[in-house]
């Protein structure tokens, strides 16, 4: 097992990611297996009693325990593997779709939004239902670290013989570096939050032959996260 040696100098122990995921995969799996018991239980017990307060409290009890099997599956889905299924998709039609998502999952702040989409007929490889979930990522990431923000701006065009989508968030302060954007997993962990979307957006990225860049602007007071993607083959001079 390899060492590496911590900030204040002492040895730690460095474990493969592949071990990491592995661990995980398999603690999901027993605690999952344990919920399901519960639950089971649970439902043998309401059938045995006429209360309605008790009831209730069954009740409140089962969605407790679908709560942290729903955690556990966002949890095991935040590191699985990314095998995309390519098809051709005309990038303005995925723009659209992205709006109509956001408009559907964040009724409440989609309005934030201002969108700038210039992609003509350009057409891209891609898959559609794994891409939506690295930009609904982002977008998620942008409306719960700023519920204040009053506008975020979304930017789609073609440059450079790429598609190119730049999300700028106003940042009145930003302490993080960009230099390993989307490559830390695990550095920042909240209640919820265990550090593993952007990394994701990352491997989703480039297993389309993508890149994703971050950048914070001091002057401007804005972070930028830069996606760009080929365009399908065919669009290629």
């Amino acid at each position: 097992m390899a060492k590496a040696s911590s900030e204040d100098g002492s040895e730690s122990l460095s474990v493969p990611w592949t071990d990491i995921v592995r661990f995980v995969r398999q603690l999901s799996h027993d605690i999952r297996n344990n919920l399901n018991a519960a639950e089971l239980q649970s439902a043998y017990i309401d059938e045995l009693t006429d209360e309605a307060e008790l009831k209730s409290e069954i009740k409140r009890l089962r969605e407790m325990i679908a709560e942290i099997g729903s955690s556990l599956q966002r949890l095991t889905t935040g590191l699985g593997q990314i095998s995309p299924s390519f098809m051709s998709y005309r990038a303005a039609d995925f723009a659209e779709d992205l709006k109509q998502k956001i408009e559907e999952d964040y009724a409440d702040r989609a309005a934030k939004v201002k969108w700038e989409v210039q992609l003509g007929e350009a057409t891209l490889n891609i898959d559609p239902l794994l891409l939506e979930q690295a930009f609904m990522e982002l977008f998620s990431n942008a409306f719960q670290h700023e519920r204040n923000v009053t506008t975020l701006t979304a930017k789609a065009h073609i440059e450079n013989d790429r598609f190119t989508f730049t999300l700028r968030e106003p940042k009145a302060r930003f302490e993080t570096s960009t230099e390993k954007w989307g490559r830390e997993p695990l550095r920042k962990i909240s209640q919820g939050h265990y550090g593993l979307g952007l990394n994701r957006v990352r491997l989703i990225v480039e297993a389309h032959d993508g890149e994703l860049r971050g950048h914070y602007d001091q002057e401007a007071s804005v972070l930028l996260t830069t996606m760009t993607l080929p365009l399908s083959s065919k669009e290629r001079p």
